[in-house]
């Protein structure tokens, strides 16, 4: 399955996951990681059959949704410097701004589409393995719709203000990792303020398409 098609299942998992009623966003420093992520996807999936304009592919309304719902959950900077990787050290603060500004411009509008693909997945969750004290956990489930069941797994991290994401895997492949490599191959060739340019022009090529 090609990076595109399990992406976009990984978008509409978000969208589809049923939860039970779980704490407010209030309460987030003291929900557990499993938790978490079941409401995201519950918010997400309330969102998206509100908004017909999600479903029909609005970007605008798409990257409100990310920055709503499911951002405040992420940690970005950390996925941001993880996929940068060694280079991250590198990069002066506003090069590293404009990394993860672009980063997330990418990812958003690349899958933008799948949003609009939300029928009729269901997703379970698998006890969560983790001891009280862990500060890094996995949470793992499982995609089942038409087809072959989708491993979809979280990384998350224990901060301050409640556990967050920083990475995901999809059948195997972790996306940090996916794009680390793609990251260093334009560094080494480009530099910091190629790779830069790079989703720069990924990013205005996207909305060229999505536009036309």
């Amino acid at each position: 399955m090609q990076r595109r098609q399990w992406f976009s299942r990984l978008i509409a998992v978000l969208a589809v996951a049923s939860a039970p009623l779980l704490p407010s966003l209030a309460q987030a420093a003291d929900e557990a990681p499993d938790a978490l992520v079941q409401r995201i996807s519950g918010e997400v999936m309330t969102a998206v059959k509100a908004d017909a304009a999600i479903q029909k592919g609005d970007i605008n309304r798409i990257v409100a949704l990310v920055d709503s719902k499911i951002m405040p959950n992420v940690n970005f900077s950390r996925m941001t410097a993880s996929a940068v990787g060694r280079f991250w050290r590198q990069a002066t603060p506003a090069q590293q701004k404009q990394l993860q500004d672009e980063f997330k411009t990418l990812l958003v509008r690349t899958y933008s589409g799948a949003l609009g693909e939300v029928k009729d997945q269901t997703v379970s969750f698998k006890p969560l393995r983790a001891k009280p004290e862990d500060t890094e956990v996995v949470v793992r489930s499982e995609v089942r719709g038409r087809g072959e069941p989708i491993q979809l797994d979280y990384r998350l991290e224990k901060t301050p203000e409640g556990w967050k994401i920083y990475d995901l895997n999809v059948l195997g492949v972790w996306l940090v990792e996916t794009y680390k490599t793609q990251f260093a191959q334009e560094i080494n060739t480009k530099g910091i303020d190629g790779l830069i340019a790079s989703l720069v022009q990924r990013n205005k090529a996207g909305a060229t398409a999505k536009a036309s």
